[in-house]
């Protein structure tokens, strides 16, 4: 085993196939930005309906002026979860150019502070516009990060069996991402009248941005400690690195490779985007779950209760409409910790797998098949059964498998494609699939979605219908181009 890991152990990362303190402290950072990825990511879906009534105005009676299934309310809707992405696409693709020029650490570190910090701004917008362009900065620093973290991580860990381990555990964490997400706005919901005001309020919503804010701490102290990657840095130092060119991704050697990857890529986000991700707008709506709008009621009838045992008036019409609204959040995002579950779990069978299937095909497929059939059934099940409150423990059942076979697709992608790209082009074909391929043309699936479901009054039947379908073109799409995924050359291996 020492002999496999000389040029890790030559790097500091390894001794006798153990990994050093330094190996564990890489290995710290790069689950820390997987996890708050995911975590920027999700946050959308849990925000976004507060966010919109809170942002968008008020009527003169005190009414939001962007309700669900409004004109004014889908196309807000629509921009925050499409032009993030798009802007997240474009500069992303930068900079994994510029992860191939300048180094993978020190655009690890900056992306990783970019987004960080913008969460936090995010988190104070007064404005629709001011939560879109910092909603843009989020995404452009995730969709750098991730590009530079995996050409990292894979030439810092040579050895095959442990750079397999090492990018299938640490991106683990980004299930660890979603389940943090989740409980932070289910704890944002429950501590919101006890946190400090912003802008004049006590929105749960604000709370959960904010907190993206909290990977740049330990950032910030661990920097100085981090190794660059030894394989670019000697190529660096001996003049052999050849400039990243994008255009190369298309000569004849590499085209077959970044078109088809690129698009099955897409496939896996658009399966996740399309549906998954809408399960809060088809959940927590004013014709939503029926046990969540229960709890919303409950929550309200017990705030007035409060207010008479403690002799004092009702709260106004715009507070109870806060408490019900914080009350729908954490009981949505009660739900969606169990897709986040099923995603972790899927990301540690991934881990398992990768070791013992060589097929990198045969790997995808064995999460890939049973997805293309069971998310867009179980969205169609679920337009059945909004009206009946004891389905929702089947509805968290069904969305564990669902994230399970869904999420487990995405760490694949981080220990495929760093194999089949030349060292000087990792960074460039890396962020030309997963930003051009998942973050535009897979996060598109929630715009088309939003768009196809679109009604007045917002009709979760049908975008549960409409999810189900989308996700189910993304999944047939990914399942057929597999079929041309290249398999990675033997000497990629070392």
């Amino acid at each position: 085993m020492a002999a496999k890991s000389a040029p890790a152990a030559a790097a500091g990362m390894t001794t006798d196939g153990r990994l050093t303190a330094t190996g564990w402290l890489v290995c710290g950072i790069a689950a820390i930005g997987f996890a708050f990825d995911i975590y920027e990511l999700l946050m959308l879906p849990l925000v976004i309906k507060p966010a919109l009534a809170a942002l968008g105005g008020m009527t003169p009676e005190g009414a939001p002026l962007l309700v669900p299934g409004s004109p004014e309310y889908t196309k807000w809707a629509r921009a925050l979860f499409f032009i993030p992405a798009l802007a997240g696409g474009v500069f992303g693709l930068i900079g994994g150019y510029l992860t191939d020029l300048l180094g993978r650490r020190r655009v690890l570190t900056y992306s990783i502070l970019l987004y960080a910090f913008a969460a936090l701004a995010a988190g104070f917008a007064t404005s629709l516009p001011q939560l879109l362009f910092f909603r843009c900065l989020v995404f452009v620093g995730v969709c750098v990060e991730f590009v530079a973290a995996v050409a990292w991580l894979a030439e810092l860990f040579p050895d095959r069996e442990q750079r397999e381990r090492v990018l299938g555990w640490t991106q683990a964490f980004s299930s660890i991402g979603g389940l943090l997400v989740g409980s932070a706005n289910v704890l944002a919901a429950r501590c919101a009248d006890l946190l400090p005001t912003i802008q004049g309020g006590h929105d749960a919503w604000r709370y959960t941005l904010i907190s993206g804010v909290i990977p740049a701490l330990p950032l910030i102290l661990i920097r100085p400690f981090l190794p660059e990657s030894p394989v670019w840095a000697a190529k660096k130092a001996a003049g052999t690195l050849k400039r990243p060119n994008i255009r190369e991704l298309f000569s004849p050697a590499l085209v077959r490779t970044t078109m088809v990857t690129t698009l099955v890529f897409a496939a896996s986000y658009g399966i996740a985007f399309g549906a998954i991700q809408q399960l809060p707008q088809i959940l927590g709506g004013p014709k939503g779950h029926a046990a969540i709008l229960q709890t919303a009621k409950a929550a309200r009838e017990e705030a007035v209760a409060a207010a008479e045992r403690a002799g004092k008036p009702a709260p106004a019409d715009g507070k109870l409409k806060s408490i019900a609204g914080n009350a729908t959040d954490e009981a949505v995002a009660q739900v969606t910790i169990f897709q986040e579950v099923g995603g972790l779990v899927g990301r540690v069978l991934l881990a398992f797998a990768a070791l013992r299937i060589a097929s990198r095909r045969m790997l995808l497929r064995l999460f890939q098949w049973p997805a293309l059939v069971v998310v867009p059934a179980l969205f169609w099940w679920i337009s059945t059964q909004l009206a009946n409150a004891e389905s929702l423990s089947w509805i968290k059942a069904g969305i564990f498998l669902a994230g399970l076979l869904t999420v487990a697709q995405f760490s694949f992608w981080g220990n495929y494609i760093p194999l089949v790209f030349p060292t000087h082009l990792r960074g460039t074909g890396e962020s030309f699939a997963a930003n051009i391929g998942g973050r535009v043309l897979g996060t598109a699936a929630a715009w088309l979605t939003l768009t196809f479901a679109a009604a007045t009054p917002p009709d979760p039947v049908r975008i549960a219908l409409v999810g189900a379908a989308v996700a189910g073109g993304y999944a047939l799409l990914g399942a057929v181009l597999t079929h041309w995924l290249p398999e990675p050359a033997a000497s990629a291996e070392h």
